[in-house]
Order: structure tokens, then C-alpha cells, then sequence
């Protein structure tokens, strides 16, 4: 096709070809054209010229050219020239000026095998890279959405699928496990991200996102299509169960029937679509207490006890319906956390009872000890909601004897307690820290306090290495099943009422560190 005894006009049906089946824009195929004929020209010519070559949009006629700028003195005649030999070159030159670039025209020539292979290489180049373009600029639009095309082969456990212009993969890890997926098979899957990567664009598809889930109710819940319902979050473990929250936005509506569907259709149509994975539809309520109760169903909730300011839920319910709330493998509670954002406590009401009586007498024996009150003054105290010596310390004379049986002086004496005590306390942590042997990145970590430190020196956690390989369950403690049988296993900092997302970024800062060569 690059042989000048070819019939020019070839040129652009081949142009016109290409553009057409690439579904890319004529113009590229020519200017790609252009690019490959210049190289091979190059080699023709020599490298050390500037090579143009321009194809006639009509005809198809190729010009070929050395481009050349305009100087005083030229010293290099590859790519320089005086304005006079400029003018002599072609009089429409006379209005040029110094710096100005000339086109000098070069004869054309035969391409031989070498040349014409080099041309063929750039244009096949830069046709893939705009045809990669143009496939980005398809797909980017489409993330977040569901695709479906065709499997057209499986690699190394990743699934190829085949979207008619183009290929996505979906890895191994976000297919729906067990799932029986062959070439041939026809698949939904939610469009993770479209990426720009050395080998082209990369479309990533997912089967096990969330997102795939409440993308195919937006499909089959008209109401949620139209704006009439609203999907809060959802969790999933995929393949075996999933939890949905929803809200009604036209109040007169039902959302969780609503999803549901005659005789269950709707959400059927869902769990058919995700491999007969249990889907637990949740009404959404304003008042976390009431929200989890919703999350945590079957299971019946006694009642709870909400600290927003640390994002932690207390569930209290009875010895029957523990097994309920936790769920197989604790998969009830974990998918009930990610759909609220709260990290959420399982308790009896019999261990929420020994709790409370646990924290009085620790509360209380603190008191009593380091500020040296007899047992009666501290616990009153604790019943009155000073929690530690800390909130003595900081407190007015007036709210202490705001409680019966306490005088202005006694106020007064115990705030002076409360002082000496941390002030000696502070002393003996900080002492502590250097005996313990903590080295100073640890010491220095932000949101580690000395009591924590002291904690985390005893467990022999010494460098911000040690506290980084951690996990937060290791600090916040966590619940565990053993031979059917939950047991508690307590948190290096579960002491220091550490919320599941302070122990998380507390973890995370100090990777970062850490690791950050």
C-alpha cells in the first residue's frame, strides 16, 4: 500500500477502512499515515533531516519534504537555510522572515523492505494507541454500572470477558466463590474501574463488589430507579449472605416490601443473579439503636447502648438469641458493622450486667485507693459519673458539691488529690517508658498516650514496626468461636476505650511510617 506506483487514491479507501472498523476518526488513520511514511523516509533521506510527508485529503497525491528553519548564517544545511535560498527554493517564500519554517520538497521514491516495514510499524503503533483512546473514552463513562457481555476465555483463575468492542477482566478475587463461570457464558458484572495501562486501557469488572448488588436492585425495583427509595449501604460476604439498608423517601412507601416484591420476585431476581446468595433487606432509621436492631435480625435486641462520639454500639439481648445476632462464623455482626459504620459489641444481659459491676468496683477501688476515700465517698462518685481521677481533676468545686454529702472543703480536697496524684503518676509513666526500653519513634507516635505506652511496653511491643504489624482486634480486642463456644480475647489497649476506626488509623499512620522507604 505504500508503493508510489500504487494507485494514490488507495491510500484513503484504506484510510477509510481502518477508520471504519477501528471505529476510529479518518483524520488519525491519514496523520498515522504521515508519521510512518516520514520514518521510513528518514531512512531513505538520513536521520539528521527533519522529515514532513503530507497526503492530499482529494487525491491521495503524497508530499514529501525536509523541513527547514530560516537563519542568517546557516551552518547546518539538514535544517537551516538562508532567507534568500529560501526565496530561490519558491518566490511565495519572499514573506518569510528570520526563524520562520520552509518546506523543501524531496523526490519521491520506491519504499524497499526495510523502509516499508518501519512505515507499517508506526502506522499499526499509532492505530492501536487511538484505538485504545477511543475505548477509554467508551468505557470511562461507564464505571459504575453494570456490564454484560460474553466469557471469552479463563486466565489463571481470571475470567476475560468479551463487551463487543473491547475486553474486561474480572479477577479471581471478585468472582462470587464457587461460582461456575465457562467460556461462552453470557455475564453481569459491576464496572470497578476502567484504568490506562502500558498494554492499554483495563476495564475491571467485579461480581463480589457491594456495589454489584445494589446496582441490580436499581434494576429491578422501579422505586429505587426513580428516586422513590434510597439505598443507604449495603455488606457482603459474597456467595453466602448480604445485607441491603434502605429508606423511603416517599414516606407512604414500604421500602423493605417494596424490594422485596410480589411473593419475593424482586429480591429472587437479585439472589438468582448472585448465585443464590441470603440477602437481609434493613429499614434505615435515624437512631443508631433502632438501626441495629433492624442490622442485626433474626435476632431479638433487649436493648443498646449507643456511644456516637466513639461510633460503638453496646447490644444487649438474651442467651437465646446470641447465636442469632453473631451469625455463622460472626458473619450476622461483621455484615451488620459494615452496614452501619459502628463497631458493634455483642453482650448478654447477664455479661453486660457483670460488666457494669466490674467497671463500679474498678471505678470505685481506684478511688478509694489512689486518692485514699473510704469505699462509700467512691462510689458515690462513680454513681454520680465521675469515671476516673481525671475527671476529679478537672472538675469545679461546684460540681462536687452539687452531690449530696459533700462539702465546699471536701470539694476542694479532692480536686487537690486528684492533681498530686497525676502529677506523680505522669512522673512514674514517663520513668516507666525509658525503663521498658520503647524506642523514640514509638514514644513520639501521635495519639499513643503514656498509659497506652506503658501498656504496649509490658506486651513488649518496643518500635513503631512492632505497633504497625498489629491489627486493631489485637488492640480493641475481639470475640472469637472456639469448638462452638465464643470466647473473649482481650485487646492490648481494650482498657483505654479505643474505637475500632482510632485503632485502625492509629495502625495505618504507623505503616505508614514505617514503611514509607
Amino acid at each position: 500500500m505504500l508503493n508510489r506506483r500504487a494507485d494514490k487514491l488507495e491510500l484513503l479507501r484504506i484510510a477509510e477502512a481502518v477508520a471504519l472498523e477501528k471505529s476510529i476518526d479518518k483524520e488519525l488513520i491519514i496523520d498515522s499515515m504521515e508519521n510512518g511514511i516520514a520514518k521510513a523516509a528518514k531512512s531513505k533521506f538520513g536521520s539528521e533531516n527533519e522529515i514532513k510527508v503530507l497526503i492530499d485529503r482529494e487525491n491521495g497525491e503524497i508530499g514529501i519534504y525536509r523541513k527547514l528553519i530560516i537563519v542568517e548564517k546557516p551552518e547546518n544545511s539538514n535544517i537551516e537555510i538562508s532567507l534568500d535560498q529560501a526565496t530561490k527554493m519558491n518566490s511565495s517564500n519572499s514573506d518569510k522572515k528570520i526563524g520562520d519554517e520552509v518546506l523543501q520538497p524531496l523526490p519521491s521514491f520506491d519504499f524497499g523492505r526495510i523502509a516499508a516495514q518501519t512505515a507499517k510499524q508506526v502506522i499499526n503503533f499509532n492505530v492501536r494507541e487511538a484505538e485504545r483512546e477511543r475505548q477509554f473514552n467508551d468505557f470511562i463513562d461507564k464505571k459504575d454500572s453494570i456490564l454484560s457481555g460474553i466469557v471469552k476465555r479463563l486466565e489463571f483463575g481470571n475470567i476475560i470477558v468479551d463487551l463487543g468492542r473491547t475486553e474486561a477482566i474480572i479477577q479471581k478475587n471478585e468472582m462470587i466463590p464457587r461460582e461456575n463461570i465457562k467460556a461462552g457464558d453470557r455475564v453481569k458484572a459491576y464496572c470497578l474501574d476502567v484504568r490506562r495501562e502500558p498494554r492499554g486501557q483495563q476495564i475491571f469488572l467485579s461480581r463480589a463488589h457491594p456495589k454489584f448488588m445494589e446496582k441490580l436492585f436499581i434494576q429491578e425495583v422501579p422505586e429505587i430507579y426513580d428516586g422513590l427509595i434510597e439505598i443507604k449501604s449495603s455488606a457482603r460476604d459474597p456467595g453466602s449472605r448480604a445485607k441491603i439498608c434502605v429508606k423511603a423517601i416517599d414516606t407512604s412507601l414500604d421500602p423493605v416490601g417494596a424490594c422485596v416484591g410480589m411473593r419475593g420476585s424482586r429480591v429472587q431476581a437479585v439472589v438468582n443473579e448472585l448465585q443464590g446468595e441470603k440477602i437481609d433487606i434493613v429499614n434505615w432509621s435515624e437512631d443508631p439503636a433502632v438501626f441495629v436492631s433492624n442490622a442485626l435480625s433474626p435476632a431479638i435486641v433487649q436493648r443498646v447502648n449507643v456511644d456516637n462520639e466513639f461510633k460503638k454500639l453496646d447490644v444487649i439481648l438474651t442467651e437465646e438469641n446470641l447465636s442469632k445476632a453473631i451469625g455463622r462464623r460472626g458473619q450476622n455482626v461483621r455484615l451488620a458493622t459494615k452496614l452501619l459504620n459502628y463497631e458493634i459489641n455483642i453482650l448478654t444481659d447477664q455479661e453486660d450486667s457483670e460488666r457494669r459491676q466490674i467497671e463500679f468496683k474498678e471505678k470505685t477501688d481506684n478511688f478509694v485507693k489512689n486518692l485514699e476515700l473510704d469505699e462509700t465517698l467512691g462510689q458515690l462518685l462513680v454513681a454520680e459519673g465521675f469515671s476516673s481521677i481525671d475527671d476529679i481533676k478537672d472538675s469545679q468545686p461546684e460540681a462536687l458539691t452539687k452531690i449530696e454529702g459533700i462539702e465546699d472543703d471536701t470539694a476542694k480536697e479532692l480536686i487537690q488529690r486528684a492533681q498530686e496524684f497525676y502529677q506523680k503518676d505522669q512522673e512514674e509513666i514517663t520513668k516507666k517508658i525509658r525503663d521498658l526500653g520503647l524506642e523514640n519513634d514509638l514514644i513520639n507516635h501521635s495519639g499513643l498516650t503514656p498509659g497506652m505506652l506503658v501498656t504496649l511496653g509490658e506486651q513488649k511491643i518496643l518500635t513503631l514496626t512492632d505497633f504497625a504489624d498489629l491489627s486493631s482486634d489485637e488492640l480493641t480486642g475481639t470475640y472469637d468461636i472456639v469448638k462452638g463456644e465464643r470466647i473473649k480475647i482481650k485487646g492490648y489497649l481494650e482498657d483505654f476505650a479505643l474505637s475500632k476506626k482510632e485503632s485502625d488509623d492509629l495502625i495505618m499512620s504507623a505503616r505508614e511510617k514505617a514503611y514509607k522507604d
